[in-house]
């Protein structure tokens, strides 16, 4: 394959996922901000979305309804949520070929709902139910891709994609917990401090598979787990890198060839496998994210210059 077709698959899949998980974002801090009024929650999703400078430039002070339309819609910010859904459309468009016609249709068709519900600043009062679409939206190209797709080289690129930004994505949700949410420790543990935590694990659409498995009991400690080492979690760090290591693996059986990045990802799930979310809060969640982020965003590079695309 083409190095140009595969970065325009593994960037169509990335945007795709980028515009879902900002709106999983945006859920996040709206629902902790209901908890606790303020701008210190919506400094913390800046920060998350490593949109704070950007944003500050332009608007300067943090407002709700600011943040949320630079979030969504504003063009200035390559990774809004229309932003990237553009840049989606354009990739699906230069890779049309490589795609299945129910595919393309997926994502034309979203673009264009989109494009009409993102035509003016989103209400507060609307915004639950656009956030609804843009998730749905992005399940109904999924379910294209798995339902009409060979699983080639193809559908490798496609999921590589996906679940890069997804576990990129859900690290960022799980920092916000360490911005600004607590005003002080003597919070932690608290009915506030339960609420929070259970409001990440709404956004990232765990609260039925987290009670089934847990008896309905949330703990910082269980959910951090959950999201982190849970191999059946879809949205877990530890199921991406399973995802992304087996697509790889895929790709190395098609072109019998090896990269640096089928080393890469090996090293990082090794290393995730034999970690504990004990051992996480004993060293500090955010400093572990950190890691993580570092580490998936090389993993990323080195996939993009192994099969010689680069953005």
């Amino acid at each position: 394959m083409l190095g140009k077709t595969a970065g325009g698959l593994f960037w169509m899949f990335r945007n795709l996922e980028r515009s879902e998980n900002t709106a999983r974002l945006i859920e996040a801090g709206f629902r902790i901000a209901l908890t606790r009024p303020g701008s210190e929650e919506w400094t913390s999703v800046l920060k998350t979305a490593a949109a704070e400078q950007a944003y500050t430039a332009i608007h300067g002070d943090v407002e709700q309804a600011k943040v949320i339309d630079f979030l969504l819609r504003d063009p200035s910010n390559p990774s809004s949520v229309m932003s990237s859904y553009a840049q989606a459309r354009q990739n699906a468009r230069l890779v049309r070929t490589a795609i299945t016609r129910e595919v393309w249709e997926a994502v034309n068709e979203s673009f264009m709902e989109l494009k009409k519900c993102l035509a003016r600043p989103v209400s507060e009062r609307d915004l639950p139910d656009i956030l609804g679409q843009i998730r749905r939206d992005s399940a109904l190209v999924r379910g294209a891709l798995h339902g009409s797709m060979l699983r080639n080289d193809v559908f490798d690129f496609c999921r590589m994609g996906t679940f890069l930004e997804r576990a990129d994505n859900t690290a960022r949700i799980l920092d916000v917990k360490y911005y600004v949410l607590l005003p002080s420790v003597t919070q932690v543990g608290s009915s506030l401090d339960n609420v929070q935590w259970e409001t990440i694990l709404r956004s990232v659409s765990g609260v039925r598979a987290y009670s089934w498995l847990n008896q309905g009991k949330a703990t910082p400690m269980g959910i951090a787990d959950f999201l982190i080492f849970d191999p059946r979690m879809p949205r877990s760090l530890r199921y991406s890198l399973t995802k992304i290591r087996s697509n790889l693996a895929m790709l190395e059986a098609q072109y019998n060839d090896r990269h640096p990045c089928h080393d890469t990802v090996e090293r990082l799930d090794a290393s995730l496998t034999a970690n504990t979310v004990e051992h996480v809060f004993e060293d500090g969640l955010h400093e572990f994210l950190t890691q993580f982020l570092g580490d998936i965003g090389q993993l990323g590079t080195d996939i993009q210059s192994d099969y010689k695309f680069m953005e």
